[in-house]
């Protein structure tokens, strides 16, 4: 398999990037403090076009309240646990919380807060695999791969947390 098929994204939180391999799965939707260097390629295979095409669409429509979920074939690449927290995460509602240790009960984790924390932190589609949606068992946002404020902006736009008042 070849170079994916990277592409960069502005949005009102930064510009993200995203990378869709050659069979038509998106592999990495990075925040934007986590980018990596756009590299040119090609030519990529119609799928990753198709994906690349639905990838910004939706997030685009996220980002301007028109969409609450994802329809989009993934292929994040990551540890049989890490996925399953993953999978876990994709069935976080729109516009709700849960906490890691209430992840790690579901997945039969005792203790497993913490495990399931590295898990979310090393989720490498983010947004899309809502990642954000997790915070602590005492209701206080925690670490989050684009640092608390673009948590807390993301959270805000879904309605799971009320604005920020500006003073």
């Amino acid at each position: 398999m070849g170079a994916p098929l990277r592409s960069a994204l502005s949005t009102r939180f930064g510009t993200l990037q995203l990378a869709v391999d050659d069979e038509g799965y998106l592999v990495e939707v990075l925040l934007p403090n986590r980018n990596h260097r756009l590299a040119a390629g090609g030519p990529f295979s119609p799928a990753a076009q198709r994906t690349m095409a639905a990838a910004r669409t939706q997030l685009e429509e996220y980002f301007a309240l028109r969409r609450r979920d994802f329809d989009l074939p993934l292929r994040p690449a990551g540890s049989p646990f890490e996925r399953r927290v993953w999978a876990r995460l994709c069935a976080i509602p729109y516009g709700t919380t849960t906490s890691y240790g209430a992840i790690a009960n579901e997945l039969g984790l005792v203790n497993g807060a913490r495990a399931v924390g590295r898990a979310n932190g090393a989720n490498p589609i983010a947004v899309v695999i809502p990642c954000h949606r997790v915070i602590g068992s005492d209701g206080t946002l925690t670490g989050y791969g684009g640092g608390l404020p673009l948590k807390t902006s993301l959270l805000e736009l879904e309605g799971a947390l009320a604005p920020r008042l500006a003073l």
